[in-house]
């Protein structure tokens, strides 16, 4: 059974020791990815205050930006954004946020969608609103 880690070098780097995504087998684990830009620590969509708090977001950017990082590491690793088959959504305002995130949802799935665990969570790791955590199949699904 191959084993190995993925780094990524278009997605945002991660924010503690590990890899964007591990193979194993024809199996592939992201880490959870989320907004951020690649090489700085913008957040595409998000205001902050002088102290980094989030004063204003707009999730369909985030969410557009999260898709494009996710994609990035997929395709970094040999896999396809259709080679994904679960994934697991953390949003911070499930309220507000997900009418969006799920119209985008199905924008971005049109055809053959994964399976999908949307949660709720106070926080994330850094000031974003959206982060996704995926599993896909490499070769034949």
């Amino acid at each position: 059974m191959s084993d190995s880690h993925v780094h990524s070098q278009r997605a945002p780097e991660p924010v503690g020791h590990y890899p964007h995504a591990r193979r194993v087998g024809n199996l592939l684990f992201l880490s959870g990815i989320g907004p951020r830009e690649r090489g700085n620590k913008q957040i595409p969509g998000v205001t902050l205050d002088a102290a980094g708090n989030i004063v204003a977001y707009d999730i369909e950017t985030q969410c557009r930006s999260v898709f494009a990082n996710v994609r990035a590491v997929l395709q970094d690793a040999g896999a396809r954004w259709e080679d994904l088959v679960d994934v697991t959504v953390y949003l911070t305002n499930m309220a507000a946020d997900f009418p969006t995130y799920n119209r985008l949802w199905a924008e971005y799935f049109a055809v053959d969608p994964p399976c999908r665990t949307t949660l709720e969570i106070n926080c994330l790791p850094t000031p974003i609103a959206i982060e996704l955590k995926c599993i896909a199949v490499l070769g034949d699904r």
